[in-house]
C-alpha cells in the first residue's frame, strides 16, 4: 500500500516543511497566476516562479515543455522539489512536469480549490489533455506532500465551492463513513442560504475536506494504478468528462461531474441496481446544495465522447454506478445501451 502524505496546516505553515528537507535552494514553484500573492504567505523559499493560465486550453504539452525548459534554464537538477501551487489543472500540470523532468523529480502541492483539496491534488493522477480529450497522457506518482489549507478557500467565488461539491458528495457517496454524506449536504445547503458565504461554516466544511481526502487517499493508496477499487472514485466522470467535451470545456469540471452523478444514478435505477428513489433523492440533495442537476444535452450526444474515454475497452465503457448512499460498483456497458436505456 502507498502512503500519500497529507499534510492539514495553515497556509504559512507550508515553508517550514521544505526548510525541514534542507531543500531551499533546490525549490521551484509552479502557480496559477491568479494565486500568485499566496505564493509569498506560504514562506516558500523558491529559486524560482513560474505562472501559468491555469485553464483547460493550456493544460497540454506546450506548457509541459515550457516548464521543463524553464527548469532546465535555472538548473534544476534531480535533487530539485517542484510545488504545485493552485487548483487542479495547475497541480496536474505541475505533477506531470515533474514526473517527466530529467525522468522525474520530486514535487509537492498546496491545492487552492475546494475541487483539487477533495479530489484532484490526492492519489497521484497527473496528467494533460489530448486535443479536447481530457487527461488522455499522463501518469500516476505520488507527490512528497499534499497540503491542505483552509485560508484559500475564504477566497474562492461561490461558482468554485459549486463545482468542488460535486466531488466533496462523490467520495461519500462511494464511502459514507460517519454519515459524512448527510452533514456535507446540511453544511453546502447552508452556505447555500448564506449567498455562497463560508462565514459560520468554514469549520464544518474543513472536517468534511479532511474526511472526503481521508477516503481518497485510502482507496487511491491501497490501488495506486487503478485495477480495482480505484475506479469507484470515477462516479459520474464518465457522463462528466462527456458533457464537459460536448460544451467545449464551458462547463465546469465539477458542475459536469454533478451531472453526470444523476444520469449514473438514472442508469442505476433502470438497470434494477439502485435501491427505489435513489436518483430522485440525489436530485434533490444537489440542489438544495446549489448543485446543476440536468445535462444540457440529449443523451445520444454524448454517445461519442463516451466511446473514447480513456477507461473504453473495446466496445465497452467501465461506469461507476450507485446502489445507496456510500455503496458503489462498476459495471461495463456499450455506451449504445446507455443512450437507449436512459431514453426509455
Amino acid at each position: 500500500m502507498e502512503t500519500i502524505n497529507i499534510i492539514h496546516c495553515a497556509v504559512e505553515e507550508v515553508g517550514l516543511w521544505f526548510e525541514g528537507q534542507d531543500a531551499s535552494d533546490h525549490v521551484f514553484i509552479v502557480c496559477d497566476r491568479n494565486v500568485r500573492p499566496l505564493v509569498d504567505r506560504t514562506g516558500i523559499k523558491a529559486k524560482g516562479i513560474y505562472e501559468i493560465d491555469a485553464d483547460e486550453g493550456s493544460k497540454d504539452f506546450v506548457t509541459v515543455t515550457d516548464i521543463c525548459r524553464w527548469l532546465m534554464e535555472l538548473g534544476a537538477d534531480r535533487s530539485c522539489i517542484v510545488v504545485g501551487i493552485g487548483g487542479g489543472v495547475t497541480t496536474d500540470i505541475t505533477g506531470f512536469s515533474a514526473s517527466v523532468y530529467k525522468r522525474g523529480v520530486r514535487f509537492a502541492f498546496v491545492p487552492t480549490t475546494l475541487l483539487s483539496q477533495v479530489d484532484a491534488a490526492i492519489g497521484g493522477k497527473n496528467g494533460v489533455n489530448l486535443d479536447s480529450f481530457k487527461n488522455m497522457i499522463g501518469v500516476i506518482r505520488q507527490p512528497d506532500a499534499v497540503f491542505i489549507c483552509p485560508e484559500p478557500l475564504d477566497t474562492l467565488p461561490y461558482t468554485q465551492i459549486v463545482s468542488g461539491a460535486a466531488e466533496l458528495l462523490k467520495t461519500f457517496l462511494i464511502d459514507n463513513s460517519n454519515n459524512l454524506y448527510e452533514k456535507a449536504v446540511e453544511t453546502l445547503t447552508r452556505v447555500r442560504e448564506a449567498g455562497g458565504k463560508l462565514d459560520g461554516h468554514s469549520e464544518n466544511l474543513g472536517y468534511l475536506i479532511s474526511g472526503a481526502a481521508a477516503v481518497k487517499a485510502g482507496i487511491a493508496g491501497r490501488d495506486p494504478f487503478e485495477k480495482g477499487e480505484r475506479r469507484l472514485l470515477n462516479l459520474g466522470h464518465t457522463f462528466g468528462h462527456a458533457i464537459e467535451k460536448e460544451s467545449g470545456e464551458v462547463i465546469p469540471h465539477g458542475n459536469a461531474v454533478s451531472m453526470g452523478i444523476i444520469l449514473a444514478a438514472r442508469l442505476s435505477e433502470k438497470l434494477g441496481l439502485a435501491e427505489k428513489g435513489l436518483a430522485g433523492r440525489l436530485e434533490a440533495d444537489f440542489k438544495a446544495c446549489g448543485m446543476p442537476t440536468e445535462c444540457p444535452f440529449p443523451v445520444e450526444r454524448l454517445t461519442g465522447a463516451m466511446r473514447k474515454d480513456k477507461k473504453a475497452e473495446g466496445e465497452l465503457v467501465h461506469f461507476v454506478l450507485p446502489l445507496t448512499i456510500g455503496r458503489v460498483e462498476t459495471r461495463s456497458i456499450s455506451p449504445d445501451d446507455v443512450t437507449r436505456l436512459l431514453q426509455e
